[in-house]
């Protein structure tokens, strides 16, 4: 079974267009809420994680302190790559035994992430990649309106955003409506099911 990832900057939308695959009866793997399930469920990862940073990471109830992580690997580029060595194999793992549990009959499973193009270690299960975009100025408007964040903070993020394009294999515009997103995710979907040679998804 083949993996499609799904990739996008802050506000482009490409958490709707997950959800319009979805509903086509595509199992979308969201790695950011899998990421922090992996916190709250795996104690030998934080474990790990406090030894890299030389501190401790828990809140009072003994799970991750998430603002206090971001504190520190936000500020200091080495210590953010010192947890990602350790989180993303993690992530890769819970993936792949994820994927082992989707129905036979589905054409390919989703990976949805920010961040994927810019780790080697997940090229291991591109397939294909769809890149969700908008205009800078749509994104920015949908990403202070969801979020309730400054403009200031939301342009920050953006400029952190990097995607290598040539990884892409196909760019879904999103800035015309939900009716033409979800006639973008109906093509995308036959393609992929119906129409894609088989060389080259593979």
């Amino acid at each position: 079974m083949k993996t499609v990832v799904v990739t996008g900057g802050i506000g482009s939308g490409k958490t709707e267009f997950c959800k319009l695959l979805s509903a086509r009866g595509i199992p979308v793997y969201d790695s950011d809420s899998r990421t922090k399930a992996l916190y709250d469920g795996q104690s030998d990862l934080l474990d790990d994680m406090e030894d890299v940073l030389g501190c401790d990471l828990r809140n009072e109830d003994g799970g991750l302190d998430r603002k206090k992580l971001a504190s520190i690997i936000f500020s200091d580029r080495s210590k953010l790559l010192a947890v990602e060595e350790i989180v993303h194999p993690a992530v890769l793992e819970d993936f792949r035994r994820w994927k082992a549990f989707a129905p036979d009959e589905v054409p390919f499973v989703v990976f949805e992430s920010a961040i994927v193009l810019e780790k080697p270690l997940f090229r291991l299960i591109m397939d294909y990649v769809v890149l969700v975009d908008a205009p800078p100025e749509v994104r920015l408007k949908r990403a202070c309106m969801r979020d309730g964040t400054s403009p200031e903070k939301v342009l920050e993020r953006m400029s952190r955003q990097h995607f290598d394009l040539s990884l892409v294999d196909r760019i879904v515009r999103n800035d015309s409506g939900l009716e033409s997103l979800e006639a973008e995710a109906e093509e995308l979907f036959v393609y992929l099911t119906d129409k894609l040679p088989s060389n080259k998804l593979s």
